[in-house]
């Protein structure tokens, strides 16, 4: 019978630190997989004069969503420490809200994912304080790179939505 401890990598880091932030990684895994749900959800649902420019914008972002979360779940595997495994997995960790709604408006889309991103972006400000203090200089360096996406995702967000 296979035991947890046959997918303990090997890592000089602290176990106990690695842990906290295994733990942090896999709430923005969660939270990824729910954005890029949603993203996708909306670009498949978006109706209107903007149809195209919103459609396409969504598709952008949800593919730079999407790839990210292989890279997270990869960090949290190299630091010794295991990841999320099935849709509930991610049901139980996520902190971003679904949408189930038969009918969103354009501009409501724009601006829920808008949030939902600047939570993301809060997640991994979180995230970057706790693997410094385990002094993972790995994942410090990778969750600027995927501040800065969410960040722009946030932003492109909010001037497609601006009327006037």
């Amino acid at each position: 019978m296979a035991t947890e401890a046959a997918l303990k990598t090997p890592t000089d880091l602290k176990s106990n630190a690695t842990k906290t932030a295994a733990e942090a990684l896999n709430a923005i895994l969660a939270d990824s997989f729910a954005l890029y749900f949603k993203t996708k959800n909306f670009h498949w649902h978006v109706s209107g004069p903007h149809f195209r420019d919103y459609h396409l914008l969504l598709d952008e972002q949800a593919a730079q969503i999407f790839a990210t979360t292989d890279a997270i779940a990869e960090r949290v595997r190299k630091t010794g420490n295991t990841t999320l495994r099935s849709i509930g997995d991610i049901a139980r960790h996520q902190t971003i809200k679904d949408n189930d709604e038969s009918y969103v408006a354009p501009d409501d889309m724009l601006a829920e994912l808008r949030d939902d991103n600047l939570k993301l972006i809060a997640a991994l400000r979180e995230a970057k304080y706790i693997v410094d203090e385990a002094k993972d200089n790995a994942t410090s360096g990778i969750l600027d790179t995927w501040t800065d996406e969410a960040e722009q995702r946030a932003w492109f967000l909010f001037e497609a939505s601006r009327k006037g």
